[in-house]
């Protein structure tokens, strides 16, 4: 028989259990009742009956309601129900004044030009409400905002292409139904709105003044639709590639999006620059002047590394990695044989001439040679360079845990260990940006931010000191673009600067992790797609023709190959296991 105390328990555990499953069902009759009234209020503001909702898709009868516009796509848990209801008025308006076969003939077939007019439509029949019903207007507004968030806090929004389309939505809604931009976001657009004016702007004018003919209202939306195709081509070889489940918001999807069924990984996206053959003496930095190099540690706060050195040190106690065999495997693989002396008093080998005298006096003796002591020695140096560009923030706590282990193993062998990053210091040009539009926007700007590169580890400091700093790649606000070709420069500069303790190791070796092309948006916009790509590839080609350091790509979830020969694809997506750090032992072990 159970004691009065687990009694007690028993009956707690039950009544919390029941208290729960009651907390549960008031939940759903709460959101079926609310999906409900939006139905009841949907049916009257479109005009047409029949139609009703199965969860958040909109069904007349029993045939689904296509609505292409990205917003119209909210959840119906509790919190998002505020939301929901924008984007039941949003489809009730689509209906209402929305000619859906004039729409179809009108509509381009292609993604991004597809996107982009559907967008341009659901805002024109959002600027239409009746202004007798305030109510409305402050569900469409709450709706866009929700969804402008999410975009926000989505990875799309790291990529050039995905801050075209966010500036795109952004602009031409507030233009089109005269609501204000929220300041967050137009200091977020302000650098790529400056930059889409002189190539939108005369249509953009013109789509609130057509706004009641479906079809003049057309015309200017497929112009604009038009102009961001175009420069999506240099970078939807990139940036189409689907959400990772692991993103910030991994539900957040643009209707291009596509499953894919296939297992083979992604190649980076690669072509030629006629802006980098235009411009000068080829590749070009428009400025310098607010290039910054930081220790990683001086950016983040004391108490916050300790609580991400603390969170890395169980991420790779969870693992189980085997640190020490993991240093004798790569001594083994970067040691080499050098000469350390001689063993003498052996029965064969070089003779020794100075135990010759052994062959007189005992004539039995025949130990007068001797033997070349040969030792294996690891005299290399190891550079892991980090991409920190916003794509790779969901993987951050992954590679930190890699390049740490792998810096305390090198530690082990006897190598010296670099662990560097690079990013920049703001998005979509920065002050760099700010100074070529006061300059008149000249041609061929070249690179267009503020380059900003990160020390986590140099080669000096042993491991046990840097491991406050390594643990700064877990700092998620650090990872904003990327300019890949001049990282690499850097990177190799230090494997052959004599303050590094660096140039005279026998073997210097650089490793890339990335997961993805170089991107930068303003130096993409102001030049074309493929500028800082091209450059990637004849930096790291001039130094492998050069010898400075073996250079290799590990690519996270990526293959990257169009840039670095020796390469490899790393599944990040379960954290740093043992396969994963076997799979660069294995590169490695190799190329030797």
């Amino acid at each position: 028989m159970a004691s009065l105390p687990e009694q007690t328990a028993q009956a707690d555990k039950e009544r919390a259990d029941t208290a729960s499953r009651h907390r549960a069902a008031a939940s759903l009759r709460r959101r079926k009742q609310t999906v409900e009234l939006c139905a009841a209020a949907l049916r009257a503001l479109s005009g047409q009956g029949g139609l009703h909702f199965r969860g958040p898709v909109l069904y007349r009868e029993g045939t689904p309601v296509a609505m292409p516009a990205p917003h119209l796509h909210p959840d119906t848990d509790d919190a998002a129900l505020a939301s929901f209801r924008g984007a039941a008025d949003g489809m009730a308006l689509r209906l209402r004044h929305s000619d859906a076969a004039l729409h179809g003939r009108l509509c381009p077939a292609t993604p991004t030009r597809m996107l982009v007019f559907e967008m341009l439509e659901q805002f024109r029949t959002e600027s239409l409400t009746d202004p007798a019903m305030p109510g409305v207007r402050a569900n469409l507004n709450g709706r866009f905002q929700q969804w402008s968030r999410e975009f926000e806090a989505s990875t799309q929004i790291d990529t050039a292409l995905g801050i075209i389309l966010f500036t795109v939505a952004l602009v031409c809604r507030a233009r089109i139904t005269a609501e204000p931009m929220t300041p967050d976001f137009e200091d977020r657009i302000e650098s790529t709105r400056a930059d889409l004016a002189p190539y939108i702007g005369t249509h953009l004018a013109a789509l609130r003044r057509e706004r009641f003919s479906q079809s003049g209202f057309a015309r200017h939306a497929l112009a604009i639709a038009e102009t961001v195709a175009a420069i999506s081509e240099h970078l939807e070889s990139r940036d189409a590639r689907p959400a990772r489940s692991g993103s910030r918001v991994p539900q957040f999807q643009l209707l291009f999006d596509q499953d894919s069924n296939d297992d083979a990984v992604p190649t980076a996206g690669y072509g030629h620059s006629d802006a980098l053959q235009a411009g000068d003496g080829g590749y070009r930095r428009f400025t310098t002047a607010h290039d910054r190099q930081f220790q990683a540690e001086d950016l983040v706060r004391a108490e916050l590394l300790r609580s991400y050195r603390q969170q890395l040190d169980d991420d790779i106690a969870r693992q189980g990695i085997n640190v020490p065999r993991l240093g004798r495997a790569l001594g083994a693989v970067l040691s080499t044989a050098i000469h350390d002396g001689w063993d003498g008093d052996a029965l064969e080998g070089r003779l020794d001439g100075s135990r010759l005298a052994r062959l007189v006096t005992s004539s039995g003796d025949r130990r007068v040679f001797r033997t070349e002591r040969i030792e294996p020695r690891t005299d290399a140096a190891v550079t892991f360079l980090v991409d920190c560009s916003g794509s790779m923030k969901e993987y951050s706590a992954a590679v930190a845990a890699l390049v740490d282990v792998y810096a305390r193993a090198l530690e082990l062998a006897g190598a010296r260990c670099e662990i560097l990053g690079f990013t920049t210091a703001a998005w979509n040009g920065g002050r760099a940006g700010k100074d070529w539009i006061r300059a008149g926007r000249p041609a061929h700007p070249g690179r267009l931010n503020e380059v900003r590169h990160l020390v986590f580890k140099d080669a000096d400091t042993p491991w046990r000191r840097a491991r406050p700093g390594i643990a700064g790649l877990m700092k998620k606000d650090l990872f904003r673009e990327g300019v890949d070709g001049e990282a690499v420069d850097w990177a190799c500069a230090r494997l052959l600067n004599g303050g590094t303790g660096s140039n005279d190791a026998a073997r210097r070796i650089l490793l890339v992790i990335s997961d993805g092309s170089p991107m930068d948006g303003a130096t993409a916009l102001a030049n074309d797609g493929h500028y800082l790509e091209q450059h990637l590839q004849d930096v790291v080609a001039a130094h492998e023709a050069s010898g400075s350091a073996d250079i290799f790509g590990l690519g996270v979830g990526l293959d990257l190959s169009p840039y670095y020969r020796r390469n490899i694809s790393l599944d990040l997506s379960r954290g740093t296991t043992s396969a994963v750090v076997g799979q660069v032992l294995a590169m490695l072990a190799g190329r030797r």
